[in-house]
């Protein structure tokens, strides 16, 4: 049995199928049955190189177009090749009322003449109201978008963005019913503010100086990741399960959260915290299960200063859920000041720790650090896994030796559970 001898309704279930452009500009040459099926497709993709050899020298405006008005009713519509404001009207003139996904290669970072555009690319995405889901590729959001709200989105991702806080602020208050929002690879923005009542997941990233501040009210927020923030307010935090705040460039200056009483996942990187705002966040996130700490210095002013020293015990005591706790160089010296140990209850326990993963870099205080990794297993009722990670070990040959050889037999008395990376 041929495919050509298959009922139509079969071929168009078949056909529907397909959404890559080139394969769908193939199957319409196979014969006029075939073209007329392949109006039942609820998908189109345009990769980069769709239209490297165009016939009749047809540019990828006119080319897509062709292709949107023979679908009856379009669903999904990813373009990554180039296109103009003009080209992308047309399309969404046909297919914008069907369209739920929209995904598009904007590419307009680099060109000056699109802020004199009118209307810009991002005005016509304005034509494709019932949207559910909207990504947009390298996209200048430094004016406010000329269309109404987007009551049916749920979905905004925007991945490597120049912005300007008002734009930026205005396209996410039309956009009302998010429950996810990506901003990835931006630059420009100095101060935003989210107000999305059925907001979930929302992830921020943020280049430049490192000093954005962030303002986030969303009550129904469960997972947040903000890297490039020096400010941060997120006071309704009632169902937030997991936490992520980094700042690769500048310093976390102030942070403003409610009680954290959902947190499983806690994640603190960067190069220089306030001791204020670790503490306060360290407060807050007593019943955290996994700790992941990877802050360098801290400092209330641009000098880098080392941590003060934290109590072992009373570390622990503060977070009796902590389940997996990935600590690394300045966090670990601070928890192994020679005074962290002295007086220890008998009935001291560190009761949930089942993994701990250490990064070691320096051999300072090595007789500090080897009391404080034995204190961990000695105390850690349930630990099963330690990983201690040697990175870039600092400090004269003789002394990073022998502190080497030290975490050797320690890892080789207790085998079972400890391994060196």
């Amino acid at each position: 049995m041929s495919i050509e001898s298959l009922p139509d309704v079969i071929l168009q279930y078949i056909l529907s199928h397909i959404s890559n452009g080139r394969d769908v500009a193939y199957c319409n040459c196979v014969s006029k049955r075939w073209k007329n099926s392949l109006a039942y497709i609820r998908s189109l993709c345009f990769t980069r190189n769709a239209f490297d050899n165009p016939p009749h020298d047809e540019d990828s405006d006119i080319i897509v177009r062709r292709m949107v008005s023979a679908v009856e009713r379009l669903e999904e519509l990813i373009v990554f090749c180039p296109f103009s404001p003009s080209g992308l009207a047309s399309w969404l003139a046909l297919a914008g009322p069907s369209l739920s996904y929209l995904e598009l290669r904007m590419d307009n970072l680099g060109d000056n003449a699109i802020v004199h555009e009118s209307p810009s690319k991002l005005d016509c995405i304005g034509a494709a109201m019932n949207l559910e889901i909207l990504k947009l590729w390298g996209v200048l959001i430094e004016r406010i978008p000329k269309w109404d709200e987007f009551h049916n989105l749920k979905i905004l991702e925007v991945v490597g963005a120049r912005l300007e806080d008002a734009a930026v602020n205005a396209v996410i208050r039309s956009c009302p019913n998010l429950t996810k929002l990506l901003l990835l690879g931006c630059e420009g923005v100095q101060s935003i503010t989210i107000d999305l009542p059925f907001l979930l997941d929302c992830r921020l990233d943020f280049y430049g100086l490192g000093n954005c501040s962030l303002s986030l009210i969303s009550p129904k927020i469960e997972s947040l990741e903000v890297q490039g923030c020096s400010w941060i307010r997120v006071p309704e935090t009632k169902h937030l399960k997991k936490l992520s705040i980094s700042n690769s460039a500048g310093r976390v200056y102030m942070i403003d959260f409610g009680k954290l009483t959902a947190l499983e996942t806690l994640s603190m990187r960067g190069i220089q915290w306030c001791w204020d705002a670790i503490c306060k966040m360290l407060r807050l996130a007593s019943d955290v299960k996994h700790l992941f700490m990877k802050v360098e210095f801290t400092g209330d002013y641009d000098a880098l200063q080392p941590f003060p020293e934290i109590d072992f015990v009373d570390f622990f005591n503060s977070h009796p859920k902590l389940l997996k706790f990935d600590i690394h160089g300045a966090m670990f010296a601070a928890l192994c000041q020679k005074n962290s140990l002295k007086h220890v209850d008998s009935e001291f326990v560190i009761p949930c720790l089942e993994e701990v993963l250490i990064t070691v870099r320096s051999p300072l205080n090595a007789e500090q650090k080897m009391s404080t990794l034995e204190s961990l297993l000695k105390y850690g009722k349930n630990l099963r896994t330690m990983v201690i990670k040697i990175l870039q070990m600092k400090g004269s040959h003789n002394s990073a030796d022998d502190f080497f050889d030290e975490i050797c037999r320690f890892r080789y008395m207790h085998r079972e559970i400890i391994r060196i990376e």
